[in-house]
């Protein structure tokens, strides 16, 4: 072998193991840590974590169950929640608030005894809530209803209901006074002013159908939404351009960004997690797609530990599809309710 092709076939090596590395780094490698089980029955939604005083809030079966993050024990348990979905938490005021699907409300709770403080009206299909850190509002997005809604949380009421065009799903504010919501029957994303709940600006989200899950890249200005045929869609959060598409798994409900780490998960139904890596603003790529448990659609990241919390239950196989349930699911197995701890 002349000296020629023995610096060639390094510069190749060097390259490709670089690569790999690089692909790799701050990527792929989770796992289930632990499966922690809580008590109840019945359906669950979306959960969230408050990083800093170190709890998860999880919706589950007409009741907020709160979990340790670190102990990951059940720490408290908010009762007579209808149908939640949402929540979230104002530590500034001691209150939570979790969105309620029937009747449509907001139930408002203490955050140190887990009473139920009050009740605010809203919308049929009380879905999606967040904090908006601009004006200091609570928000909610209503599915069925087609609205969305504005909330005292000083003076628990309603402050302003508008109709949108179309079912919302998830929504993030950038706090800088911008709004983005999937709307997931006409598979846009839709730029507000949470002040207002003004529509600014409509994005198509194609090839993306159907979007449930929403997260956000502050920094970079990026969004991530998760759609039902089976693509995450980046998209640049000042023009509405997409800029990349991936495939993910099958009934996506939730994703999150992870800045330390770079990473974008996708929680699929299917009983997997997406993990795609930011390679550079413009560029992403699928790290890891991790076997979790079928049913465990949603998530919450925790910013401090970087780990991943998603909620499951087993179920009964599904009974034959009908006219009136073309999609018919299994019941849920009492005693099989439980959290997953996914890192590395």
């Amino acid at each position: 072998m002349n000296i020629v092709k023995a610096v060639l076939l390094l510069w190749v090596f060097v390259s490709f193991t670089g690569g790999l590395y690089a692909q790799g780094a701050g990527s792929g490698g989770y796992k289930i840590l632990k499966k922690v089980s809580l008590p109840g029955d019945g359906g669950y939604d979306f959960l969230t974590v408050d990083s800093d005083a170190r709890r998860v809030y999880l919706s589950h079966n007409d009741s907020i169950q709160v979990v340790d993050a670190d102990g990951l024990t059940l720490i408290g348990t908010v009762e007579k929640v209808p149908h939640p979905h949402g929540i979230v938490t104002r530590p500034d005021l001691g209150k939570g608030f979790a969105s309620s699907g029937k009747p449509g409300s907001v139930v408002v709770f203490d955050l140190k005894t887990f009473q139920r403080l009050a009740e605010i009206p809203t919308a049929e299909d009380c879905d999606v809530i967040l904090n908006d850190p601009t004006t200091g509002k609570v928000l909610t997005f209503n599915g069925d209803s087609h609205t969305a809604c504005v909330i005292d949380p000083v003076n628990n009421k309603l402050d302003k209901m508008v109709t949108l065009d179309g079912g919302p799903e998830v929504a993030v504010s950038d706090g800088k006074g911008h709004l983005y919501d999937n709307l997931e029957t006409k598979s846009m994303v839709l730029k507000m002013d949470p002040k207002t709940l003004k529509v600014l600006k409509s994005w198509p989200l194609a090839p993306g159908e159907s979007p449930s899950g929403l997260s956000m890249d502050f920094k970079n200005n990026r969004l991530f939404s998760g759609c039902h045929n089976h693509l995450l869609v980046a998209m640049n959060a000042k023009n509405g351009k997409v800029i990349q598409t991936l495939p993910i798994g099958d009934h996506v409900d939730g994703t999150a960004f992870d800045p330390s780490a770079g990473n974008v998960f996708s929680s699929n139904g299917d009983g997997t997690l997406t993990v795609i890596h930011e390679d550079s603003p413009n560029k992403y790529s699928v790290a890891q797609n991790l076997q979790t448990e079928p049913g465990a659609k949603t998530l919450a990241l925790d910013d401090k530990t970087g780990r991943v919390f998603l909620t499951v239950a087993k179920r009964e196989d599904a009974p034959a599809p009908t006219k009136e349930e073309p999609k018919p699911r299994g019941k849920i197995l009492p005693g099989t309710f439980h959290l997953l701890v996914v890192g590395k």
